[in-house]
């Protein structure tokens, strides 16, 4: 339970389902933990940044995950395979996200916008 507790966000699913924010996620805090370049190709990371990059990265992913890549050292080689296993779904996902947001019209999200007020009215009565 403290292991949940001490997370900055959601942990990877072992499915990948939350991959595309996952990624996001660890970009932005591997960022402001100024050990972004950790993850990245040809980095001059010290031993200390990469150490602490993986753990921060172990500790965000499904514990199925962290036993398949148990002997994964080395912080790019766990990003590198984490992208190789899930990359795919930008192309599932992405397009399925787009095509739902496009099938919304100006008119009926216009609609909803009049019925917020009434329903607040209604609520606070």
């Amino acid at each position: 339970m403290a292991n949940i507790e001490n997370r900055k966000f959601i942990a990877i699913d072992i499915s990948g389902k939350n991959y595309l924010s996952w990624v996001l996620d660890v970009k932005l805090h591997l960022s402001a933990k100024k050990l972004r370049h950790a993850i990245e190709e040809e980095n001059v990371a010290t031993n200390e940044e990469r150490t602490t990059a993986l753990i921060f990265l172990r500790h965000h992913i499904d514990d199925g995950l962290k036993y398949e890549y148990l002997t994964v050292e080395n912080p790019l080689e766990l990003w590198q395979n984490l992208n190789d296993r899930f990359e795919h779904l930008k192309a599932v996902v992405l397009p399925k996200a787009l095509m739902i947001g496009h099938s919304y019209d100006f008119k009926t999200l216009k609609q909803f916008r009049n019925i917020i007020p009434c329903c607040s009215k209604l609520y606070h009565n």
